[in-house]
């Protein structure tokens, strides 16, 4: 009876010969990948931003918005206090293409927000974008 697989062909070399031949392209694929990583790390050599939340309380800027929802139930634009009769007069138009930005702190009553998006609504602001900021704890 003759064997189905055929014994492997040495060639003359012993087994630990053939598993360091086997061993060679590994280690030169992990040479290399080793070496790629060491010179895109010097590549990027630019640092990263800090992050919002890293910030001091100091540095922190007002938010690039049409109109600001503070804590107290008023609201802003441009820094100025504005009243639920002049608020339509004081933001800009109704645009689809440029929705309304509104900027609330995270101490504004869900109520407040109610009332303010029920006022846009009436007047024609059919999008608006709601900038928030996460509370620190």
């Amino acid at each position: 009876m003759s064997d189905l697989v055929p014994p492997p062909a040495t060639s003359g070399k012993s087994l630990m010969e053939r598993v360091e031949d086997a061993l060679l392209p590994l280690i030169n694929l992990v040479f290399l990948l080793l070496m790629f990583f060491i010179v895109a790390g010097q590549l990027a050599d630019t640092p990263l931003p800090d992050l919002p939340a890293a910030s001091q309380a100091e540095q922190r800027q007002a938010p690039d918005a049409d109109l600001m929802v503070l804590a107290d139930g008023k609201w802003q634009v441009d820094g100025e206090s504005v009243s639920r009769e002049t608020l339509t007069t004081q933001l800009p138009a109704p645009d689809e293409s440029a929705p309304l930005k509104i900027a609330a702190g995270e101490d504004v009553a869900m109520s407040d927000l109610e009332e303010l998006l029920s006022i846009l609504e009436d007047n024609g602001y059919s999008e608006v974008i709601l900038l928030t900021e996460p509370s620190e704890q």
